[in-house]
């Protein structure tokens, strides 16, 4: 994964970046149970405290096992695509049975009822791991927007504007890794009328941490900070907090 160092002023980040407390350990964002092996390189890691490090282990486990049985429509360790899941499906039958007792039939499809509460805590922790790493930007408070579903939930019109990369209308933290990636583009635009008037734009493109598994988008712009997140290709999420409001 291609990494930048930070340039922003460092007291923006100082502490766990989940709850303000000391950061006496160090936290993988995405999570590497998120990923399949072999990892990507130089995968972001920011400060966290040994509490919130650990305490979003069981969630982070049942997350993806739930992800991975929706994607096979069963619990059968047999039929989860990733080998790492499979085999923590068949160390715990305790999770295994209460992820079956949540599948349902809905109009002639496999369903499976989340937990909405840990998966909201794993995607909160995400973002705001993303904000802190990418934008230098501290996101402790609860968000002002949250949003989390299957991306062919969506519209064609809905997965092109949320899959679309962001033109940046002003700058965030100046030096942060966020704003060492933005890149200028020359654009030209062309009237009703004909007439035509050359742009140029900074675009923000989402960052491919593995191909298949995980990719982010991260913003700090005039609306503030949001931060989009697509898992296996199949879960999108969004999460914002209007900072600047």
């Amino acid at each position: 994964m291609d990494q930048r160092s930070d340039f922003a002023d460092k007291r923006l980040i100082n502490g766990c970046i989940y709850c303000g407390g000391s950061a006496d350990t160090r936290d993988h964002v995405p999570s590497r149970i998120l990923l399949d092996a072999p990892y990507p390189e130089n995968l972001p890691v920011v400060g966290a405290c040994k509490v919130c490090n650990q305490g979003f282990s069981k969630d982070e486990q049942y997350f993806v096992c739930l992800l991975e049985s929706v994607l096979a429509g069963s619990t059968d360790p047999e039929k989860i695509k990733r080998p790492s899941v499979a085999r923590a499906m068949k160390r715990s039958p305790a999770l295994r049975s209460r992820i079956e007792a949540a599948k349902t039939i809905l109009n002639d499809r496999i369903v499976f009822i989340p937990e909405e509460d840990r998966v909201k805590n794993v995607v909160l922790k995400l973002a705001r791991g993303h904000a802190a790493f990418e934008l230098s930007q501290p996101c402790t408070q609860e968000p002002d927007h949250y949003w989390c579903g299957a991306l062919d939930s969506l519209t064609e019109d809905q997965i092109e504007a949320f899959s679309a990369a962001h033109i940046q209308q002003l700058f965030g933290e100046i030096g942060s890794r966020n704003m060492q990636r933005m890149f200028a583009v020359q654009a030209t635009l062309q009237s009703q009328s004909g007439d035509q008037e050359t742009m140029h734009i900074t675009v923000n493109d989402w960052i491919e941490v593995q191909e298949g598994y995980y990719r982010y988008l991260a913003i700090d712009d005039i609306n503030g900070v949001i931060i989009r997140i697509v898992v296996s290709d199949y879960l999108a999420c969004e999460v914002g907090w209007s900072i600047y409001a």
